[in-house]
């Protein structure tokens, strides 16, 4: 049995849109399952599209996210060059070697006549007026050279049908397949030639893409057929939507693996959320680890049906990722999020991240949970009120005094035993816990929801200023 090579292609163009990794992420699980082989081909002949710097993005995305290739064009490999571009000979063999198996042909139709092709609304078609020309007529055009390109012979009567894994048999009429060009006349190939040249001289074995290459995949099918060559196994994969009607896309701004990164999602959580996208494990698991999706991703499990992209549930994923780290690993990826609260440098770094790790679900959610620490000024008694701990301002009186005299004596002050002091305290006064709590923490907080209760915020705070702040919230009572 053949070994399994898979591939990932991307263009240059920027930063790392989802559905690209989530490819990415495939071709090399898919690979890795079967103990094959994971090939990284740079697809940038397209110069228009080139963005400066985004090759490196590539490299440092798929890094990031733990995908590791075999081949690649910074690594090496036996079927290099690994980048288009490099590889420009190439394709003019191959293509003048189709010319000459029938599967294409030389073209030399000027603008001006393509654009007489084209209807009132621009669309135009090829209408195959090259194919005619006699041999002895094409060999006086190049000798004279005059500029051309490499066209595909397409039939102009049947369809091409294939298997697909996923979406089973498709079968495309070739009326409905123009003869796109194949070779530029700058000598560089269009994507729909050097993908089915690379993919036989890589050896892929398995192709995994985006379900709009569908309708494409006969005409790719045809050059495999006219070269005598074996056409590898396709697997299209769903698209991942915004919402019911429309797709994610970077055109449209929505967020790239950079994004997600620089927001404070967990990377792990990341690569664990885009590999669900259209891919359900048996077992039904949602929180994996990569080593984990390895051992259990299966062609099986994906899906026709496109995916939506639920950010609340990557923001949930990302949380059990965060709930589950090490205090120093948490620590590490905190602190560039915690330097941009303003309570940054005047609180136990320790105690804040402590009360932090398992209440955010995204780092950069840190400055907004903590920067009420000093925020602090006059608020209003309506926020004492709270239906469910039965509390409200009055109440709020009776509290305050009390927990001051209180807290002024507490040893140790720390939360265990601020926490034991103001329960006892309730108890003693005919109140319930959540009373004295609830009215505390509004006292020391000034906020309805923080990270940590009433004895977690008077640890934070320190005896001093927890006690400053008693003061302060009965002035505002007027007590």
């Amino acid at each position: 049995m053949k070994k399994v090579r898979t591939r990932f292609a991307p263009s240059p163009t920027g930063y790392m849109h989802i559905g690209n990794l989530r490819t990415a992420l495939y071709g090399y699980l898919y690979a890795k399952k079967e103990g094959g082989e994971f090939i990284l081909r740079l697809e940038d002949t397209d110069s228009k599209r080139f963005v400066g710097g985004a090759v490196q993005i590539i490299y440092d995305t798929l890094k990031d996210a733990g995908i590791v290739y075999d081949e690649g064009p910074d690594i090496g490999g036996p079927c290099g060059p690994y980048v288009q571009s490099e590889r420009a000979a190439i394709y003019k063999e191959y293509a003048e070697r189709l010319v000459r198996l029938g599967g294409a042909y030389y073209c030399f139709c000027d603008k001006e006549r393509l654009d007489g092709l084209k209807d009132e609304n621009g669309v135009g078609r090829y209408d195959k007026h090259c194919l005619r020309l006699s041999e002895e007529e094409v060999k006086a055009k190049l000798a004279a050279g005059e500029p051309y390109v490499i066209r595909q012979n397409v039939p102009e009567e049947g369809s091409g049908s294939y298997e697909d894994m996923v979406y089973g048999k498709v079968t495309v009429e070739f009326k409905d397949i123009e003869d796109g060009i194949l070779l530029k006349s700058d000598g560089m190939p269009t994507y729909n030639f050097a993908n089915v040249v690379d993919d036989h001289l890589m050896g892929i074995t398995h192709v995994i893409r985006g379900s709009e290459y569908l309708s494409s995949t006969p005409k790719y099918n045809l050059m495999y057929d006219a070269f005598g060559w074996e056409r590898p196994v396709y697997i299209h994969l769903p698209p991942i939507m915004k919402n019911a009607h429309v797709k994610l896309s970077k055109r449209n701004g929505d967020a790239s693996y950079q994004d997600l990164v620089e927001k404070g999602y967990v990377k792990e959580a990341i690569v664990n959320y885009i590999a669900l996208l259209g891919w359900s494990p048996k077992d039904n698991r949602e929180k994996m680890s990569l080593a984990e999706l390895e051992q259990s991703f299966s062609l099986s499990g994906i899906n026709k049906s496109p995916s939506i992209f639920d950010e609340p549930k990557l923001r949930w994923l990302s949380g059990e990722y965060i709930k589950e780290m090490s205090e120093e690993a948490f620590a590490s990826l905190a602190r560039p999020f915690l330097a941009k609260s303003k309570a940054y440098g005047k609180y136990d770094e320790a105690k804040l991240l402590k009360i932090l790790k398992t209440r955010v679900e995204i780092l950069s959610e840190i400055p907004a949970k903590i920067d009420f620490l000093e925020e602090y000024g006059k608020f209003d008694e309506a926020l004492y009120y709270n239906k469910k701990m039965k509390s409200d301002a009055e109440i709020a009186k009776q509290v305050l005094p009390l927990a001051k005299a209180l807290l002024a004596g507490v040893e140790p002050f720390e939360n265990a035993s601020l926490y034991q002091a103001m329960c006892a305290l309730a108890q003693e006064n005919g109140m319930k816990n959540g009373q004295v709590l609830w009215c505390v923490r509004v006292a020391l907080t000034g906020r309805e929801n923080t990270p940590g209760g009433a004895s977690e915020m008077a640890e934070l705070l320190g005896r001093e200023r927890t006690l400053e702040r008693l003061d302060a919230a009965l002035g505002f009572l007027g007590v």
